[in-house]
């Protein structure tokens, strides 16, 4: 330091002070506080009203959750032990009922005996969707494989399935599971196999009945891919007629004779006995795996340059979203059958699949049409410069981003038709949360059981539309490819 300096400077610190904290004002729970919940005077405001409603709720449900009661054989019994614990006048929660019929609500009037084909049918689902929605990560996919495996096993082992059964069940499962690691190509084409084990393992029959449906598809794919080079369009609607013929003329035949020579028969299950939470994720999955591929195609129809081809989508669109969805509930269970031959069986169920299919199918492709008409037009312009014809643009450039972006909307539309399935108690069949419920309630034992099985129903549904939300939050957070 100069003599000038010294001389003007009385003071110079040669070494720096240690860090202090910040003011209790600027960090932790204080600071957050006060920038949500007392940032000013509304925030204030709302925030005490938002206090004195939760504190409503919890001084008023609060005493009935607690004076709950988990081991009794009637409301009755529920009553009388809680008037002996908390005394006279005093009201709780009769858990019990929950406790005595879980079964009901979850697999409704399905055999008992017959629990572990159910969850053995929606243990596989999880194998089939991880070569799809887990391909990049491999840790999230084997996490997902493992506590599918090990909670589908569990849950049949504890529902009482027969060691044969079991055995049986680890076997496919560990084989898909290892499919899956090693050979992932072939694990997708197992993947699109999944449908017609589902359906024979809920519904029961002959296998052979099941793999003749499957054949149909594969003689439709290998007559298209035959012919799409030469004939186009045309050779789509060949695939369809060969497909149809194939059903028609030669499934029935083919498979009552492999029937008789190798039968593979599961103890067939009506679809008057599916119920609960089996007959709504059956519906649920059904519609969410059938709506997204329609709903695109009906979302490219609408924006397609084709005046006929236009004007069908959107036709079709603004029909199905200006009639409510019980109403197509009510042509599929009493109108449908007089537009059939005489004599035709069509099954409840499935006449309610499609019936909820086609109506996700018209949101989701407004939906989809969104992420499309957000794209830049450079982006299709990029697609014509690389000399990429219609179908190719559409596959590899145009559709991912635009479903990237339409996630949210296509989550909520599967979120809110899985709620909606509830409404197939309109047609007569036992969903959990009306049905089921009323059902439970016209038995002597339970009479006067009102709250308990809405929460329990409520609950479940939570678990899995809240499963779904998570699910698209990770995809939106593993798709974004922006800088920030």
């Amino acid at each position: 330091m100069s003599d000038t300096h010294s001389e003007t400077v009385a003071y110079v610190r040669e070494t720096m002070l240690p860090p202090e904290p910040p003011p209790l004002a600027e960090s932790g729970a204080i600071k957050w506080l006060r920038e949500n919940l007392f940032s000013g005077p509304l925030n204030i405001a709302l925030t005490f009203v938002g206090l004195g409603i939760v504190w409503l709720v919890v001084s008023t449900v609060g005493p009935w959750l607690s004076h709950s009661v988990w081991n009794a054989g009637s409301m009755a019994e529920c009553r009388q032990v809680i008037a002996e614990t908390w005394g006279q006048g005093a009201t709780g929660a009769c858990f019990a009922l929950i406790k005595h019929r879980w079964n009901q609500f979850m697999f409704g009037f399905y055999p008992q005996a017959l629990y572990w084909r159910p969850v053995l049918a929606f243990g596989l689902l999880f194998l089939a969707l991880a070569p799809v929605l887990f391909s990049e990560s491999a840790r999230a996919r084997r996490i997902v494989l493992g506590l599918s495996m090990a909670l589908t096993f569990v849950i049949a082992m504890v529902l009482g399935a027969p060691m044969a059964a079991l055995m049986g069940m680890a076997v496919l499962m560990l084989a898909w599971a290892a499919l899956i690691e090693t050979r992932p190509q072939w694990s997708l084409l197992a993947s699109l196999v999944y449908p017609f084990i589902a359906v024979w393992l809920l519904w029961g029959g002959s296998l052979w009945s099941e793999a003749m449906v499957l054949a149909g598809f594969g003689l439709g794919f290998v007559v298209w891919r035959l012919l799409a080079a030469r004939f186009g369009l045309l050779a789509f609607a060949l695939a369809v007629v060969a497909a149809v013929a194939w059903w028609l003329l030669l499934a029935g035949p083919l498979a009552s004779m492999l029937a008789g020579v190798l039968p593979l028969r599961l103890r067939p299950v009506s679809s008057d006995q599916f119920g609960g939470f089996v007959l709504s994720i059956t519906i649920g999955v059904a519609g969410i795996a059938l709506s997204l591929p329609l709903g695109v195609i009906l979302a490219l129809a609408r924006r397609s340059d084709l005046p006929v081809i236009k004007l069908l989508a959107v036709m079709f669109i603004e029909f199905i979203r200006g009639v409510p969805l019980i109403t197509l509930l009510f042509v599929a269970s009493l109108l449908l059958n007089y537009f059939l031959p005489p004599g035709t069986n069509f099954d409840i169920i499935l006449r309610v699949i499609i019936m909820v299919t086609l109506f996700a199918a018209a949101y989701m492709a407004e939906v989809i049409r969104g992420g499309l008409a957000a794209l830049p037009k450079g982006q299709y312009e990029a697609a014509d410069a690389l000399g990429l014809d219609y179908w190719k643009a559409q596959r590899l450039i145009v559709l991912p981003q635009a479903l990237k972006i339409s996630i949210p909307g296509i989550v909520s539309t599967f979120i809110g038709m899985f709620k909606d399935t509830t409404l197939v108690v309109f047609v007569g069949l036992f969903d959990p949360l009306k049905a089921m419920a009323d059902t439970i309630r016209a038995s002597f034992e339970w009479k006067g059981a009102y709250w308990e099985p809405y929460i329990f129903v409520g609950a479940i549904f939570f678990i899995l539309c809240f499963g779904m939300s998570r699910y698209s939050m990770y995809l939106e957070r593993r798709l974004k490819r922006d800088h920030r």
